[in-house]
Order: structure tokens, then sequence, then C-alpha cells
């Protein structure tokens, strides 16, 4: 495009000669054409056919290229050929631009981008017929054409990229998968979300297929995930720059001494020269305001406000007072009258939007404003104040976040008129504040800009010399009057030179984009100010108006021709206005910035200047911040052209972003820094940011300051050309900083826009910006879908919006999202309110009805995975002296020695205890059962429950003819028949195995369990009740199970009462007395072997440990068909003696407030539940506990508090149980954990002596190393983990590592593995996975003490000797179980625990109710659990990845989103991770959406 001299500095490229153009009349066809298309009235294949036609006469045949580009083309290689440093004033080139704001250069390289790509395919995704459902009917209509904003006006480029596409039918996903690995590893392989529609019909390709996920799970492998620097980082070459001055400002003799002198001046000697002319929306002027009105206007409203407005006596305002002014944009007479009125009273005008609703985007953040200036008045119009929102009281309301406000009506009827004696004090400029203009940063922030008098007189003196501005001039101004070049030129320079201004309002521009055209026709006017997207629309609309001429114009002034994508524009509107007069010259691009004013404006041909200039440069140069202009690679190119000259009396330099403002040299990007009499003075009330910005000294790379003046950071990124023009490639606030380089949010909007746009999205509704997460920026794109967009459709755009900007910016984009028409917040003027699209982002509240995620490809500082270093393990060779290993204490810790207590031998068979209890102490209670209304449903004393036994015997001997020794399964609801039942098989000499009956109203799930259970324990009879008989039998039944193959089922309501002849004693200790079947949270079914010696030590260890006599009371809320639960429901009364008030689980659903009434109730000093109780007691009754103490509900008797479990303590809910509690005379000491696992039911429990728990933290990243790292509570990364208890009295626990078996040191991370004598005696079956369980039960430590037989509780977790003492006066140690080995997830070399991904998951968004984590073909797939609309379902996607990331340094491969209860959870309230795993790889979770990352 343009050559860069040999010293490497750069050469810009001058306009050549006109290309021929086209006859005008084709030009005018052309035009229509892109009109029907943009307005959705031809189809973009109807599009291309006409517009072919028209072009072929004028275009060489070139084989096989769309004739649509090779116009371009020859234009373009015709520029090429003209010598780039012709320097004579040549006219502008006349592109065939005649198109939307589109850089046709740009645009052919998307094609080209994608024309690499062009067959990789996406699945499909697709969602509930409910998520696609629009959520109102304003969604529904399409948004303002007008929307584009005002800063990105110009980055609309229509593209053009062939519509013969060749995603036809459906793809299917693993031709798309390897596609994908056979693209690059950066490439922008796009997330596809899958997921099912309303009907659950599935599309062919959202197969969960295997093989997908095992070429995805391939493509994580391969993705290179360590960032290098690139070595063919350009570096800047050229010598340092120097500070370039502008022209002197001209001495003129009668300029006045300030605006308002100027403003006196012309309503005394010019009251009939016309001022202002207000248009309507139809376009009629509604008033014109003279130079005489504007001032006795404003004297009036000074007066009125100085001496008219009071609060208790006192004037409301003094001088120097800040004052919000609050006027609609289409009345800039009144917003003109009050603040020329304000400064007459030399108040402080805050000009300031017109607040809608409360919610104003970034309503806030202006709240803010107002609030730090001391605002306490607004003016605003009658017809305004009218139409704000109102409290009751009829006053106007606060808006969120704002000051209390007076609201005062400037119009005619409320200011008074002053009396002939008061005068307006007139000063001369100096450096008070005159006025503050807002600007909002680029997190949101809004700050305000002080302007003193000296600066706004010496900014229209810089105006007026740079733009030639003389008495008496028409100009029309289509900007915003508020800020900005609006109000430099179309309020303060016009006073200054008693100019005519034409205010053309935005309304009337959205219905009639040409008014401001015919506006300059009509009032011939010599210069326009306008916006890139003002000169868009006309085109648009230009070709109704024959007659319409702009040769009058001397300039129009473009004042965001700083914006990199305006000279496309600029060029296009040229194009086709030519013909109507405009001549090229006069396009003025200007830059400016609020803080520092005009920056550059490029002059009118009549002062001498040289030629405007293009610059070619190549876009990898500019994301690392170098000029280079771009030779080999034509696809990623920016067109610039010049901003102009320096402005009058000002000097300009050029810093680096970063660290000291040094000088940057000649072919380097940085901010350019302006210092002027004319620039802001300060951010409001921000002294720190106020010297950063407006105070910056650049230094030279010496060190020595430029000059002695303090420079203003404008935030333009840009260079300094040949002929000293200023050239501008962004704006810090769009700048995106991501892996090194730097990135330009327009830029990108500019790529995706050329993906054929018109289809799919709104042309200006696309929001580009970055999020910061793992250390690094990752680039965001949101775009408007348009509502009759197909789904299908609007994937494929993802999918190649994401390569092109792959292609032309090398850079990955995380997340692209599609939200519903009209949705993404507005900014005041049309446009997006950036900053707070970014915050609902990061909030989980943008609702978009599409989501693709690629942290795959973006994502690329992640740690290195870990590599296992062999051999580094403490093995055999490591030095054992004594206790220690390594020069560590051996992590080995016991309960009490049993072994010196006396105990008598017939306790050895709780069937012989029951019947002794039945003779000793017969109507003992032992048993008290309470219903859900917390009456006693059922109870049992010894003699009731040893009769009751006795009959069960007989029934299974006589009925069922039952040998010694057979299995029998119990299935009963929890309550006394299932004990009875119990104890009848002991005495009867049969083995019973207890199972939970099967749900009536979920069979097909649960009664599969039940069948297994009978099946795999060998069961000859089933005892159960009648209920449950029929229910086995029933019809349901018999569609979930065979139930021809049940075994004898005998029901036990009615037996006969006989008495047993004798009570089977067995010859052994050793002998089977029950079996104890649970499903794991890995989804295995294992039945573990107790023997009568293991039953009998279990029970005396609990009795010890507890302090269980007689006397006591205790409260057991747990499922009776397992583990501890089932020893402290069935065995523990019978064995100690104590009473026990049982509490089905199961009726908490009806009551919550069962369990504590119960405890409260019974006195209960020790209690027992699960964490599913806990958490029903946490979620149902928080809010209720005033309601539980009027009902004298008082939990001060408990000192134990026990959770049954066989997991890490779920600290953060024994926590809010113990804080919600305390209100009702809980201790914070009471609530603790037990832990236990299938090896031995109960290794820890808390008991009633002995040292509270203890709490520490643990560092979470070396926890994933196998390694524990204790920190301060509150650290980064730090979780928390509670001991599980104390240590059960028989019991010995070691630490051992997992691979070489041998001991570990104090506080070393290893498996748990414990010897007593209540340890079950094996597996009875394990269904699934028996090899892999052999050696469970009986394994020895490799090296140490080889001799004693260990069981592996399969749990990962530590030992800590602790400083507190136990009950035996010895130092106590600690056991914190960490996780199921089962369980852990092994990603990238290291090992994490579910729950601590989960527990990040959960906090992310207040909708997720509850999430699992599992993994499948090395890919993470979260669950969430959706608790809230269906709309939120998507947002939670970005949210989840995002967190996940940060926390864990994972990329998650899938995220499902479900509703509520989809999670599967057993009767301990623990997740069945696996049972989810399988329903998610058969499609039966039924989601709401699935998301696959790429």
């Amino acid at each position: 495009m343009a050559e860069r001299g040999s010293s490497g500095v750069l050469m810009v490229m001058l306009d050549p000669g006109i290309a021929t153009p086209l006859p005008a009349g084709v030009r005018e066809k052309l035009a229509e054409l892109e009109l029907e298309l943009s307005e959705g009235d031809i189809t973009q294949k109807g599009y291309e056919k006409k517009r072919g036609k028209l072009l072929a006469p004028y275009i060489p045949q070139i084989q096989g290229v769309d004739p649509s580009l090779q116009i371009d083309h020859r234009i373009h290689a015709s520029a090429q050929a003209a010598p780039p440093g012709s320097k004579q004033n040549k006219p502008r080139v006349a592109n065939s631009r005649d198109e939307r704001f589109r850089s046709d250069l740009h645009t052919e390289a998307v094609q080209a981008a994608l024309a690499k790509y062009k067959e990789r395919k996406m699945p499909m995704p697709s969602k509930r017929r409910s998520v696609l459902v629009q959520s109102s009917v304003e969604a529904c209509t399409p948004p303002d054409t007008s929307s584009a904003s005002e800063d990105e006006g110009s980055l609309r480029r229509q593209g053009r990229i062939c519509s013969s596409s060749p995603y036809q039918a459906h793809p299917s996903v693993e031709h798309w998968f390897n596609r994908v690995i056979q693209g690059s590893s950066t490439s922008s392989s796009a997330s596809s979300t899958s997921s099912h529609p309303g009907g659950r019909a599935h599309h062919s390709c959202n197969t969960t297929s295997a093989s997908a996920a095992t070429v995805l799970a391939d493509l994580m492998a391969h993705t290179q995930l360590v960032q290098h620097p690139d070595p063919n980082q350009p570096k800047p070459e050229g010598g340092e720059m120097r500070a370039l001055h502008g022209d002197p400002l001209g001495v003129i003799t009668n300029w006045p001494p300030s605006l308002l002198a100027s403003l006196q001046r012309w309503g005394s000697t010019h009251a009939k020269s016309p001022c202002l002319t207000a248009l309507d929306n139809t376009g009629k002027p509604v008033y014109t305001l003279t130079y005489g009105k504007l001032w006795t206007r404003s004297q009036k409203l000074a007066f009125t406000l100085l001496n008219k407005l009071s609060s208790r006596n006192e004037p409301l305002l003094r001088p120097g007072d800040r004052v919000a002014l609050v006027f609609p944009n289409n009345d800039p007479v009144m917003f003109m009258v009050a603040f020329y009125g304000c400064l007459l009273a030399e108040l402080v005008p805050v000009p300031i939007e017109v607040p809608l609703t409360r919610k104003d985007a970034g309503g806030q953040q202006v709240g803010f404003l107002l609030g730090s200036c001391g605002v306490t008045l607004a003016l605003t119009t009658d017809a305004c104040q009218k139409g704000l929102p109102k409290a009751q009281t009829g006053e106007v309301v606060t808006f969120k976040g704002w000051p209390r406000l007076l609201w005062f009506v400037t119009d005619g009827k409320h200011v008074v008129k002053p009396p002939k004696d008061w005068h307006p004090p007139i000063r001369e400029a100096g450096d008070e504040i005159a006025y503050i203009e807002y600007k909002s940063s680029k997190e949101g922030s809004t700050m305000g800009i002080t302007v003193s008098h000296s600066a706004m007189l010496a900014h229209c003196h810089a105006l007026t010399q740079a733009c030639g501005y003389t008495e008496g001039e028409i100009i029309t101004n289509v900007l915003d009057f508020k800020r900005d070049a609006g109000l430099w030129h179309g309020v303060l320079t016009s006073v200054m030179n008693r100019l005519h201004v034409i205010s053309i309002p935005y309304s009337l521009m959205k219905v009639n984009p040409l008014s401001w055209i015919q506006k300059v026709h009509t009032y011939k006017a010599r210069v326009a100010v306008v916006k890139s997207r003002d000169m868009h629309w006309s085109l648009l609309a230009q070709r109704e108006q024959r007659d319409i001429s702009l040769s009058s114009l001397r300039m129009l002034i473009v004042a965001d021709g700083a914006n990199p994508w305006s000279i496309s524009s600029c060029d296009a509107f040229l194009n086709v206005f030519q013909a109507r007069g405009l001549r090229p010259e006069a396009i003025c691009p200007c830059a400016s910035s609020s803080e520092a004013m005009t920056v550059a404006i490029r002059r009118p041909p009549e002062m001498g200047v040289p030629p405007p200039g293009k610059a070619v440069l190549s876009m990898s140069g500019l994301s690392y911040g170098v000029i280079r202009v771009d030779t080999e690679e034509k696809l990623s190119v920016l067109t610039v052209q010049d901003v102009g000259q320096v402005m009058p009396g000002a000097l300009v330099c050029v810093i680096q972003l970063e660290g000291t403002p040094y000088l940057c040299r000649m072919d380097e990007v940085g901010e350019i820094c302006v210092s002027s009499s004319s620039t802001g003075i300060s951010y409001y009330g921000l002294p720190g940011m106020t010297k950063n910005v407006f105070e910056t000294i650049p230094v030279t790379s010496s060190g020595s300051p430029i000059s002695d003046r303090t420079f203003t950071r404008t935030s333009l990124l840009g260079f300094i050309g040949p002929d000293n023009l200023v050239f501008v490639v962004g704006k810090l606030d769009g700048l995106m900083a991501v892996s090194g380089r730097r990135h330009n949010a327009d830029d990108v909007v500019a790529t995706a826009l050329a993906v054929e746009p018109m289809k799919f999205v709104y042309r200006g509704r696309i929001a580009v910006f970055s999020v910061s997460v793992l250390h690094d920026e990752r680039i965001v794109v949101v775009a408007e879908q348009r509502p009759d967009a197909s789904e299908e459709d609007s994937f494929q755009w993802m999918s190649r919006v994401l390569q092109a900007i792959d292609s032309i910016h090398q850079v990955g984009v995380y997340c692209l999202a599609l939200v519903p028409a009209n949705t993404l917040p507005k900014a005041p003027l049309g446009g997006i309110h950036i900053s707070e699209s970014k915050q609902r982002f990061l909030d989980g509240a943008l609702h978009p009805c599409n989501v693709l995620m690629c942290p795959h490809t973006c994502v690329t500082n992640l740690p290195k995975p870990r590599q296992k270093q062999p051999g580094t393990e403490v093995g055999p060779a490591s030095m054992i002296v004594g206790n220690l290993v390594a020069g560590k204490r051996i992590a080995q810790a016991c309960g009490r020695d049993v072994s010196q207590l006396e105990d008598h031998d017939q306790f050895l068979y709780l069937q012989d205890v029951l019947q002794w209890r039945a003779q000793a102490t017969p109507d003992h209670p032992l048993f008290l059962l309470l219903n859900a209304k917390g009456t006693v449903a059922n109870t049992a004393s010894c003699v009731q429950l040893h009769k009751r036994a006795e009959r069960v015997a007989i029934a299974l001997m006589e009925r069922g003819r039952l040998n010694t020794g057979d299995h029998v399964a119990l299935v009963y609801p929890p309550g006394i028949d299932l004990i009875a039942t119990f104890y009848g098989c002991l005495y009867a000499g049969c083995v019973p195995v207890t199972v939970r009956p099967p749900h009536p109203q979920n069979l097909t799930t649960t009664l599969p369990t039940v069948k297994m259970i009978v099946e795999v324990s060998k069961s000859v009879c089933i005892l159960t009740t009648q209920a449950i008989m029929k229910l086995l039998k029933s019809k349901e039944a018999a569609a979930a199970v065979d139930v021809k193959a049940w075994p004898l089922i005998l029901d036990t309501d009615d037996l006969p009462r006989k008495r047993i002849p004798q009570i089977y004693k067995p010859p052994t200790p050793e002998m089977l007395a029950y079996l104890d079947f649970s499903v794991s949270t890995t989804g295995i079914l294992a039945g573990v072997k107790m023997s009568h010696a293991a039953t009998s030590a279990l029970c005396r260890s609990i009795k010890l440990q507890c302090e269980l006599y007689p006397s006591r009371q205790i409260a057991i809320c747990l499922d009776p068909y397992c583990g501890l639960g089932f020893a402290l429901w069935c065995l523990c009364s019978v064995y100690s003696g104590h009473q026990s008030i049982l509490v089905p689980p199961l009726e908490l659903e009806t009551n919550a407030s069962l369990w504590l009434s119960a405890v409260s109730q019974y006195k209960a000093r020790v209690t027992f539940c699960s964490y599913s109780v806990m958490e029903m007691c946490t979620k149902g009754l928080g809010s209720q506990t005033e309601a539980l103490r009027l009902r004298s509900v008082n939990l001060s008797c408990v000192r134990t508090c026990m959770v049954v479990a066989e997991e890490r303590p779920r600290i953060a809910l024994t926590q809010s149980f113990s804080k919600i509690f305390k209100d009702l005379g809980l201790s914070p000491r009471a609530v603790s954990t037990t832990f236990g696992c299938r090896v031995n039911v109960a290794v820890c429990l808390q008991g009633t002596s002995g040292p509270d728990p203890t709490t520490v933290y643990l560092d979470m990243r070396a926890l994933r190393h196998d390694r524990v790292r204790l920190v301060e509570r509150g650290s980064p990364h730090s979780l928390p983990l509670m001991e599980s208890g104390k240590i059960l009295p028989g019991v010995k626990v070691i630490i051992a590592n997992t691979e070489t078996k041998g001991p570990l040191g104090d506080s070393h991370l290893g498996e748990i593995w414990v010897s007593s004598p209540h340890n079950a005696t094996g597996y009875y079956t394990v269904y699934g996975e028996e090899a892999l369980h052999a050696d469970h039960f009986s394994t020895r430590l490799s090296f140490g003490d080889t001799q004693t037989v260990w069981a592996r509780t399969g749990y990962l977790g530590f030992l800590r000797r602790t400083e507190l003492t136990d009950a035996s006066g010895e130092r106590h140690d600690a056991l914190y179980v960490v996780g199921s080995l089962d369980e852990t997830l092994e990603l990238r070399g290291m090992r994490y625990h579910p729950i601590d991904i989960e527990t990040s998951v959960i906090r992310s968004h207040k909708s997720i109710a509850e999430c699992a984590v599992f993994t499948w073909t090395n890919l993470l797939v979260v669950v969430v659990e959706l608790e809230g609309s269906e709309q939120e379902a998507l947002d939670l996607v970005a949210l989840v990845t995002n967190v996940v990331l940060e926390e864990h340094y994972l990329i998650v491969g899938v995220v499902v989103v479900v509703d509520p209860g989809v999670i599967p959870i057993n009767s301990r309230g623990e997740k069945q991770r696996m049972h989810l795993r399988d329903g998610f790889l058969a499609d039966q979770l039924d989601p709401i959406y699935v998301a696959y990352n790429m």
C-alpha cells in the first residue's frame, strides 16, 4: 500500500489521482441496492447478483473472482501504482465505497481470512424451546437503526463474505472436531453449545458422542498453554521524536477579554442577529434565539438564581457553586440560556444527560459525580421536569446514587427581571472554574473535567483561528451541544464570533437522516459539525434528494475523525456527494479528548496547509506499538487518515503508554500529549488522577524534561507523520492488552462487522471489551441478534467471526455472546454503554441467547502441567529412626486404649444383651419414634422389643422355613419395625440386610437399587410391611424390574404371639452378624461384613466416647440403613441402654423444625444428624428463629451435635447452622462432625469430652500437588479444614503414601489407614469393581511397622499434633479428612477435589443452587442447577468458566445448566457424581443448555 523508506521511517501515501470514477447513474443504483440490502428488502444473494451485473461492464474479468470484489481491487491497484511521495495537492480518490462505513480493503481481508477456514464446520447449538422464547414484546422490535453509537458510528463496515456458505445441512460433530485439530493451535475454534429443545428431539449433530469428546480432549492436550515472548516481535527503530509546535495564536486587537464580554458586546450591538435556531422533529425551525434575547434571558436567570432562591433565609447559591444542567437534546435554546445564565451568576454549570429511569446505564456514576461536586440544584425545562419519574409526593424521585436535588424550571414564568441598577459582573477570563464537563472512563466511573474561564476563552480563540471562523457565519451542528465538539463549536466559539448555529436534534436525525444536509443547503451553511455516523446515515437515505447542493460548505468538521474507521465513511460520503457540490478538501477530520479539548484539526485548504495524508499500517505492528507499513500481509492492515495539524498555540508530543513518560521514537505509537492554555485543568475532586493526567512532564531518553510546561494526556494513541500531520490509531479507553500485545476494540468491532452482519446482528449494536481472567485480559464480543435470525445462521456467523478475528488480529476471542435485540444498555445518544455492558457480563446479567466460549484457544498462560517425578517419594531406603520419617514424627494416632477395660463376656452378642435387658429392666424405654407433627408415633421398651423380635424369629423359621446363616432383606421405612425385625433375624440365626424401601412416586429409579441389593446380598427372603409388599408386586413395579424374580416376601404386620424355644447362639464371635450395603458417591454398591465381635466393639467405642448410660436420652435424625446411622438407630440403645428419640429425616420435609423441637422438648444432650438435615434446617428455618423461640424451643441443653458423614467436613454449613441457631441457645462449640467409611463406619466422633475440634487453613494450590501447606486464615487460595471429631477408643490411624504404601510424617497428605476391633471384616461384594478392592481390609506398611494389619479407608487426609491435651493428658493428634480418593480428578498432572471446584462455582452467581463436577475424557464437566429464570442459563457459562480458571487454573470443557434437583444426592446428603455422569452421557439430564467450551 505504502512503503517504508530504507531508514525505517514511515512514508505516508498521499492520495494519487482518481481512478476512473463510475458514471453517476451506476453509483446511484449501487447506493439504492445497498439501502435495499441494509433494510432487508433484498437477500444477500440477490444483492450480489444485481451488483455484479451493474459493475460487469467496468471490470476486466479476472478468472474466478467475485465481481463484487474486483472493483475494489482495481481501485486499490491503481492507488498502489502512484508514487508514494507525490506532494502536489491532488483531489481525493473517489473510491466506489458507496456503502455504510466500510473499509473495502478490510472486508476483502476478512474474506480472504475466512477462505482459509472455508470448510471448517461447527456443531449447531440448540436449547430448550423455553429459552428461545423472547421475554417481551419489546425484544422483538428492532432497535433504532440509529443506535450506532456516537463513538462507534464509524465502525460499521459492510462485509461481503460470499453467501454460498459451505455450511449446508447439519455437519457431523466428528468432522468438525477433526478440522479443529488440523487448524492452527491458536485458531478460535469456537465452543459449540448444544442442548435440548422443548420437545426433547435431538439434532443429529448434538450427540454427546464419545468420539467428539476424545478429539476435543486431544485438542486440549495439544494446546500450548505456556506463554513465550514472540521472537519476531518488531521493535521501534526510528530516532526520538521532538515536540511539535502549533502555529502561534494570532493577536487580534479587539479580542474580548472573556467569553461573557463577547456575549455582552453582541447582545448590545447586534441584538437582532440570530444566534441559534432550534428545529422540531419534522425539521421545521421552532425558535430562533437572537443575541439580544440570549443576553437578556441569561441575565434574568442569573439574577433569579442569585437572589430569588433561598433556604432558611440564606441564599441557596453562592458564586462558585456547582449547578446541574438537565436539558433534553432537542432544546438547545433553553440549554444555552441556562449555561450563560450560570456563567453570568458566577456559578459553575455541570451539564448532564436527562435521567429517564431510576436505573439508567451509568446513572449511578453520574449521581456520584453530582455528589462529589456538591450539586444541590438542577436546572431543567418545564417539559423535561414533567417527564421525569415522580415519587408519590409528586416530587422528582431521587435517582439511584444521586444526592438530593432541588429542581428549578428555567422557563420564562419562573424567572424575574433584574432591577435597572443590577448588572452581572463581567470580569477578565481568569483561572476560576467556568464549567465542568462529564466524561465516563473505561471502567464506567464518571469524572468531571474542570475548564477555567481562561482555557475556555483560549480554546475558542484557537478554534476560531484553526477553522477560520468569521463574524456572522452559519454553521449546522448535529452533535450533542452539552459536551465535547458540540459544545465547543455550537455554544462557545459561536458566541465568540457571532455565528448563527442551526442545531439538529438527535431525534430529528433518527426520523430524517438527511436533515443536516438539507439544512446546509437551505441555510447555505459554511461549516457543518458532524460525526461519521451522520455521514453514513445520509448515505443510506440520499436517493430521494436530487436538488441538494453542498457547495456552500467550506468545512465539514468530522468530530470523530480520530476514529481509525472514519476514513471509509469520509471517502464514501465524498464519493456520493462530490456530485452535489461537496469539495474534497472541505472534509476536515479532527481529534479531541475531554481532557485536552481539540488536539488537532485539518485546516481548510485556503490556509495553505500541506495536502492530507493516508497511512496503511500493519495491524500486527500496531499491536506491538510499532508503525510498519504493511508489505507482505495484505490482510491485516489499518488505513488511517490524518487529523490535520496541531492546534494554534499548542505544543504536542507522543509519550510511551506505561511507566515513565519517555518520548516515543518516530516509528512508535504512543499517547498524544498536549501543552496549551486551552486544555482542561483537573478532574474535580480527584487530585491524584489530576496529577497523573493534567500535569505530566514528558522526558527524553536521557531523562531530562522536554519543556518547563506541564502536559495533558489526551488518551489518544497515535504518532506524528510526515509534514507534521497528526495520525490517531485508537483510544486508550478501547485498548485491550492481551498477552503483551495491544488491540483496539474498534478494530475488532470492524472485523466482526465485515462478516456479513446484516442478516444476523444489528450493525451499531456490538460491544467489544476485555475482562481480566487469570492475570491477563480476555476479549469479549457481545452483539445484538436480529429476532428473525435463525439459531443456525447466528451460530455460523459467530464461528466465522471468531475465525476472522483470529486471522486478522492474531488474537483469540474468549467469549462471543449474542443477546436479544434492544437489550444492551444504551448510551444517552444511541450507541452502547460499554462499561455497563461489561459490568452486566461480569455480574451474569446480560441474558444472552447464544454463547461461544473459547478458553482453550486464548488462555495461553496456564502454569505448566505437573510432571510426576519418579523416585522422589519416601521409600524403604529413607531413614526411619524410632518414630521419625525423614526427620518428621510418623503420622500415627490412636483413641483410648480399650484392652484394659473390663467387659463382661455376655455383652459380646447383641441378641444376648437385649434378652438380658428384657429380664433386668423390662419397662425401661429404649426407643421413641416421632411423626411429622412431633407426636409420639411408636415406642419400645426392652421387653416390648424383645417380644416383637421373638415373633419375627418364629415367622422366619415357620413361615419362611429359613436356615441358620440365611440372608434376609429388611425393607422398612425408618421406625421400630426395622429394629425389631433386625433383632428377630439375630434371634433366628439369620443375617439381616437393611434396605431403604422404594419411593412410591419414583419407582423407576429407586426400585432397581432395592432389587440389586436383594440380589447381590443373596437374600433368600424379604421382610416388609403389607403396604410395601403390595408396592413390590404392583404393575408399576413390573415396569421397572422383573417382579417374578423376587425371593419369598413376608409381611410382619400381624404376627402370631409365640415364644421362641431358644435364641440362636453363634459358635464364634467372628461369625457374620449383619451386612451393611451402601452406594458410594462414585456409584459403587458395596456391602461390608460386620461380625458379632466388630458389632459389639463398635457399640462399646461409641458408648465410651459419648458417655452413654441408661439414664441418657439422645436424639437421632439419620437414615437407619447403613454405616453409623444404622448403628446409632438400631444397635447402640440396646447395647448401652440409653433412650433414643428417633426422628425420620423424611418427616422434616413437611415439618422442618421437627428435629430441633424434639431436641429441645426431650432436653437431649447428644444429638446426631446428617448434612442434608442440617441444610434443611438452615434453609428452611433461617428466618424463623424468632417464631421458634416463641414456641419455647431452647437448644442450650445440647452439648454435642454431631453430623454423621463420610466426607470432608462442610465447614461453611456447620458454621452457618451454629450462627443461625445461636439465638436459640445453641453453643457455638456444640457442632462437630464424624468420619466413617466402608471399612470402618466410625473412625472419629467428637464425643462429650476432649478438646474442641480445631480448624486449619491449607493452601489449595499445594493441596493439588498432594502437599499440606498451612497458611493464615483469609490468605488467598486458603481452604478451611475442620478436624473430623476425636478418634474413637480402640481405633488406630496412620497416614500412608498412596503409591509406596510407606508411612508419612506429621502434616503430610496421604491415605488414611485404620486398625480397630470394629473394622468390617471384608466386602461381601463390591458390585462393579471387585478386583480393585482386594487389599482394602488387610494391608501392611511397606516398611516401618510391617506387622500391624490395616484397612485402607480410601480417603486422603493428614494427622497433625496440636497444642491441646486430650483426656489422658497426652498432646492431642487431630485427623483432617481432605476427601475420597475415588472422587478426585486428575487434571493437568494435579489432583483436584470436586468439592473445591464446586464451592467456587456456587459462589460465582446467585442463581446457582447446586453444582457438581466430573471428568469426561480429560474434559472437566461442570453441571450447575439454575434457580431462577431460564433466561439466566447462558449467563452462567462465562461466569463458571472464569471462576474455575481464576481459582483452579483449569479450563472447563463443558458447562451443563439443569433444573434444580437434577444432581442426585444420597441419603447422607452427598452428591452422586458418577450417577450424574452416567445420566449426562446417556442424555437423561434434560438440560436447559449445554455449552462446549473450545
